[in-house]
Formats: C-alpha cells, structure tokens, sequence
C-alpha cells in the first residue's frame, strides 16, 4: 500500500510539472506576438537595461496563468493552505505588475499593493511567523509583532525577487531553484498541496526559461518576478511554521528558518546589500542603481548565463550548507550564511577594484 502511495505521488507531481510547463510554452507564443503587433516592448533608454533590442516583458503573463490553471486544477482539499487567499493576492499582484510593465505604476502605489497582498494572506489566510525561533534570543511572538514581521517578512521577499530580475535566467532559476527545495521539504513532510503548489510555480517558470535564457525572447517583468517572490515567501513561511517545536511533537526538519533563508539567501542578500549602500550613501533605498551583484559580475567579464549560472549555484550552496550543519541551530546557521554572502561579495570587490587600480592587494576591498 506504501508503495501504490508513493508511486502514485510521484505519477502526480509529474503530471503537475509537465502540464504547468507546457501551458506556459503554448502561451508565451501567443504573448510574442501581441507583443511584437502592438509594439509592447521592454524601455530601451533606461539605463539600467542589458539589451539593445525591444524585447517584451509580459512573460509574467504567462506563469501567472499557467500556475493559476495548474494550483486550480491539481489543488488537494488539504487545508495546510489556504489556496483561495494565495490565489487572490496573486491576483491582485498580477494585475498591478501587469499594469506597471504596460505603463508604469508609482511606487507609493506598488508599495500600498503589496502591503495589502500581504495583509490578506497573513491576516485572513493566517500565513505569519509566529515565532523567531531563537534568532536574536527571540522566540514566541504575540500576535500583532507576529503581523508586522510577517507582512514585512512578504514584502522583502517580493521585492527582492523583483530587483534581481536585472539579467536573463537570473530570477527565474533562482525561482526554480527555491520552489525545488520547498518542494522536496514538503514531500519529506508529507505535506502534499503545498508540494504541489510549489511545482505548479516550478513548472510554469521552467517553461518561461525556454523564451528568456540569452539570447533573450522575453522577460518576465513585475508580473512574473513579484508572482515567483510571493509563492516562494508564502512557502517559507509555511515551511518554518510546520516546523516549530511545540509539546506534542518536534519538528521534521531542525533549524528551518535558517534553511529557509538560505533557500531564498540569493535575492535577500543583494537586496539587503543594496538598500544598506544607498543609505549609506544618503539616498532613497529604492532608488535605481548598477551596483547589483549581477551588474558587477557584469562588469567583470562573465556573460548573462555565467553570472546567473554562478549566483544560482552559490545559493545551493547555502542550502547545502544549512542540511548539513542544521543541528547547530539558527542563529549560528543564518551567521554562517551571511557570512559565505559577504565573502564571495568580498571577492567580488577586490577582483572589480583591483582591475581599476592594476594592484592586487586586499585592502582593495575596504578601501574606495
């Protein structure tokens, strides 16, 4: 009976990657040319863009619809979560995204947007952090610390998707690397709808990769880099959560926060990076800039496919690292991580400073 199961889950995932992948190469076709006959093309004169041909950026588009159908379609009458809260505030992101690649959005406005996503799936679909789980020698949170984490917690993680979306591959891989690992957490823990949900978004994004690997056809735009974030901050968060100690039983997985964090350590740490610069700096954290990690890879001489290629593998890395050395608990898992971050960050600085100056010497990398 075990093994019917088992063979029967794996038939099921299966058949959830392979249509939420197909769906999304059938609809990226039909996307191109609207685009092209409508002249819906990526902003050439920003200066942040890495191509010298319009390209559309309406392959969100596509995900979204290929993981709607896929999430409706194979969703289990589980109640680990609350699917129609996760599909309206994907809805609701969606329609926003669309709208800011189509014609632009203020960012007051994104920003109100996202905090109200964010409210209905903590405050109605009670999808929060309730603890800190020893980090900073915290742990149980009353309600409302629990609230504003949470919602904080869902806006960085949306944006930070966001902001990596700067070269071809980079978020969607990453995406598909992060819905992966929740995935196989979740089969580990027998957690079967949030499985799914997490290889419906692998499928659709895996299916966009076909279109947006260098030379790229199309990009995702907010649409599709906002929608990955909050799927995969949703799935964080459900992860930690399902993995808290409590007195009737212990958790499946120790340490998931820092596991967690180190699923989705790759977009945390260049945004937070990023954001500590510019107010370093004395300018707003959401002003646009080049001092990406992907820019400065850039900078040094890797193509498109290498940088994301690299990134990719340095964040499997880190949870790599957190399955390994998961019994030494968060706090010291999280420092560990950052600290890798820093270092290859680190490196970063010294070779691009160095090849400025023609000298190598370390302290190329605290010196301006």
């Amino acid at each position: 009976m075990t093994e019917y199961l088992h063979l029967y889950h794996s038939v099921y995932y299966i058949i959830i990657v392979f249509v939420s992948t197909i769906i999304t190469l059938i609809a990226i076709p039909s996307i191109l040319y609207v685009a092209r006959t409508r002249h819906l093309y990526d902003d050439l004169g920003h200066f942040r863009k890495q191509h010298d041909h319009g390209i559309p950026r309406l392959g969100g588009v596509a995900i979204f619809v290929s993981f709607t159908i896929t999430s409706l379609l194979f969703s289990m009458t589980e109640k680990s979560l609350p699917i129609n809260y996760l599909l309206a505030a994907c809805l609701i992101l969606f329609v926003m995204g669309l709208k800011d690649d189509l014609t632009g959005v203020n960012p007051r406005t994104k920003f109100t947007m996202q905090f109200i996503v964010a409210s209905i799936l903590v405050l109605l679909g009670n999808i929060r952090l309730s603890s800190m789980y020893g980090v900073f020698g915290i742990y149980d949170l009353h309600y409302w610390p629990s609230v504003t984490l949470s919602i904080l917690t869902i806006i960085l993680i949306v944006n930070a998707f966001n902001l990596i979306d700067g070269i071809d591959g980079l978020a969607g891989l990453t995406g598909i690397m992060a819905n992966s690992c929740f995935a196989g957490l979740f089969i580990y823990m027998h957690q079967y709808e949030l499985a799914a949900v997490s290889l419906a978004m692998a499928g659709a994004i895996f299916g966009f990769l076909k279109f947006n690997i260098t030379p790229a056809k199309i990009f995702m735009g907010d649409t599709g880099s906002m929608l990955i974030g909050l799927i995969s901050v949703v799935l964080a968060i459900k992860c930690i959560e399902l993995n808290k100690f409590t007195t009737m039983k212990s958790p499946e997985i120790y340490s998931a926060p820092a596991l967690a964090i180190a699923i989705l350590i790759g977009p945390i740490f260049d945004t937070l990076r990023v954001f500590i610069l510019r107010i370093s700096n004395g300018v707003s954290p959401f002003m646009a800039d080049r001092k990406h990690i992907h820019h400065r890879m850039l900078k040094l001489g890797f193509t498109h496919l290498q940088t994301t290629l690299i990134l990719v593998s340095l964040n499997m890395l880190c949870v790599i690292m957190a399955l390994l050395f998961r019994s030494y608990g968060n706090s010291i898992l999280i420092a560990l991580i950052l600290c890798v971050c820093m270092l290859f960050n680190g490196i970063i600085t010294l070779i691009l400073r160095s090849k400025e100056r023609e000298s190598v010497a370390i302290g190329n990398v605290f010196v301006k």
